[in-house]
């Protein structure tokens, strides 16, 4: 019997992307953000042990447009995988299992992302913009 070179199963390109797929693997990224996040703050608070000369230079590299920009993405982690963790809770009781609320529930969890990461980065901005002025 001659050997066929195909793939064993569907691979990526077949298929489409879907809403649930699409915010499956978004969950699982910003669950990856965070644990950069988490080694962040902990780089950020461990500087400050070390004195004032290692705490400004962290400070100088986080208020960069760099560091700002990773913030801001870190925020949008921190908003997405607690509005889709929410979601999973309610999946674990059984609602929200149909196709329509599950389509309706991931646009939920996208405007709530976009909706708090956009009141978050607005109160910082206006405080900081604030404590320049006073």
């Amino acid at each position: 019997m001659a050997s066929q070179k195909r793939p064993l199963s569907p691979h990526i390109q077949i298929y489409k992307p879907q809403i649930t797929s699409v915010l499956s693997i978004t969950h699982r990224l910003t669950g990856v953000a965070l644990l950069f996040a988490a080694l962040l703050l902990s780089s950020w608070v461990i500087s400050a042990t070390y004195g004032n000369d290692a705490f400004n230079q962290t400070q100088n590299i986080l208020s960069s447009w760099l560091g700002i920009l990773i913030l801001i993405g870190l925020t949008v982690s921190i908003f997405y995988h607690l509005g889709n963790g929410i979601r999973h809770l309610f999946w674990d009781f059984g609602k929200g299992f149909e196709l329509k609320d599950v389509k309706r529930s991931g646009l939920v969890v996208i405007l709530f992302t976009l909706i708090m990461s956009i009141i978050t980065w607005f109160i910082i901005f206006n405080t900081l913009t604030k404590s320049l002025w006073n």
